[in-house]
């Protein structure tokens, strides 16, 4: 269960499909909230699921999005079902409804592959999602394209401006999903592969940065220490997420509303 987001206040305004409103809050707000769970979760995430209906905050008179608990509920339940079993947000959609209308529902266990590591069957139960479970380290090629919700075509272009690529051995790094449904949302907005190479190239970048900073922890004697480096590692691969956004965010004056 998350924890109540704070700073809330009860307004009125047009309802969205959410139940009851609650405290209502900004999307700053829910996107603190979340990133306790979900610390990848950015505002066009949270904007993206709201264009493609799987929430609907209330509006201010000025235009302003307000969320109440339930929408932040809900976020959270579209994110772990993204997050633990892969599944598109068309399917998402549907398990909500079908929740909201009272019924049980089933959630598909991702295909095995054998040259993955089989990830167990997830809970059959919706209720039971937010169980803490560990991610699976490989997934195969029909389950990226599955979470994705793309084809091979488009795949075999993202691998050949190296915005993706098999692991040695095959199979995809989990992180492959995240990296793959942000690019077919960027490409919804006439972003193409193409377009998308400085970004990669940005990004192996700061990755260089970070590993200087961690390798000397790495080499160290001390099982300490080098178990110090890998929480450095997230802490500061995290911290470099943030910068990125922030800087992008200033660059193109957009403000979080």
């Amino acid at each position: 269960m998350l924890r109540t987001p704070p700073g809330g206040a009860p307004m009125s305004g047009t309802a969205g499909s959410s139940g009851s409103a609650g405290r209502l809050v900004s999307i700053g707000t829910v996107l603190a909230t979340l990133r306790d769970e979900f610390p990848e979760v950015t505002i066009s995430k949270i904007r993206f699921l709201e264009a493609e209906g799987l929430v609907e905050p209330r509006r201010t008179p000025s235009g302003y999005r307000k969320f109440s608990t339930d929408d932040v509920e809900r976020l959270a339940r579209v994110l772990r079902l993204q997050r633990d079993h892969y599944l598109p947000l068309k399917v998402i959609r549907e398990q909500l409804d079908a929740l909201a209308r009272g019924e049980q529902i089933r959630i598909p266990a991702p295909t095995a592959h054998a040259d993955t590591v089989d990830p167990g069957s997830p809970s059959a139960v919706y209720g039971e999602v937010g169980r803490e479970r560990a991610a699976p380290a490989r997934v195969g090629r029909g389950e990226l394209l599955a979470a994705a919700d793309v084809d091979e075509a488009q795949l075999v272009e993202w691998e050949s401006y190296g915005l993706l690529g098999e692991a040695p051995g095959g199979g995809f790094d989990a992180e492959a999903v995240t990296v793959a449904r942000l690019i077919a949302d960027l490409g919804r907005f006439g972003l193409e592969p193409r377009h998308l190479r400085a970004m990669k190239a940005a990004a192996d970048r700061e990755a260089g940065l970070v590993e200087q900073v961690v390798a000397p922890l790495r080499r160290h004697r001390n099982p300490q220490t080098r178990a110090h480096a890998e929480a450095t590692l997230k802490e500061l691969a995290g911290l470099s997420v943030r910068l990125h956004e922030a800087l992008v965010q200033t660059a193109l004056g957009v403000r979080l509303s």
